[in-house]
């Protein structure tokens, strides 16, 4: 596939606010769409790109024109559906990642309901968690750091409530 057709320094950023509407690039509303070579085969595909990002968020199959060698050109409709879709898949990492960041579970221990987190702070090179547990009302019984890699599931949190909360190895 190709590049990105904005950098990312102040003049690109100013480029990607204005609206463009040409038969092989739209960019309006946030988001542009570059109709580009399908490396996989003979067909075409578009990218969309969210304002300032450097990687597509979406790449699909784009429509052969009638002359079966060139893309159909872009046009509103088309564009607002991509816009949509790669909304949706923006949406959906997002939920995942923010999923994936930050785990809860509740368990039974000690004689009460135990709601046991696992909040992670991604780094290239220093990654960091940290496990906690909250009583029923809130108030925080433990708090200790872990591993990113920890695993949080119904078996590791009754084991950490179990064991008083020592810091999981």
């Amino acid at each position: 596939m190709t590049d990105h057709p904005t950098g990312s320094d102040k003049e690109d950023e100013s480029e990607e606010s204005q609206v463009l509407h040409e038969a092989r690039l739209w960019r309006d509303n946030g988001w542009t769409a570059q109709v580009i070579k399908n490396e996989d085969d003979e067909g075409w595909a578009v990218a969309m790109y969210k304002v300032c990002q450097p990687e597509p968020a979406l790449v699909a199959p784009w429509t052969m024109g009638r002359d079966k060698k060139n893309p159909k050109p872009l046009d509103a409709n088309a564009f607002n559906t991509w816009v949509k879709t790669a909304s949706e898949v923006v949406r959906r990492h997002e939920q995942h990642l923010q999923a994936t960041l930050h785990q809860q579970i509740t368990v039974e221990g000690l004689g009460q309901r135990i709601q046991v987190s696992l909040d992670i702070v991604p780094d290239d090179e220093d990654p960091q968690a940290t496990l906690s547990a909250h009583d029923a009302h809130g108030e925080l019984l433990a708090q200790v750091p872990a591993s990113p890699g920890f695993k949080l599931n119904r078996a590791s949190a009754m084991y950490w409530v179990q064991t008083g909360f020592t810091r999981p190895r």
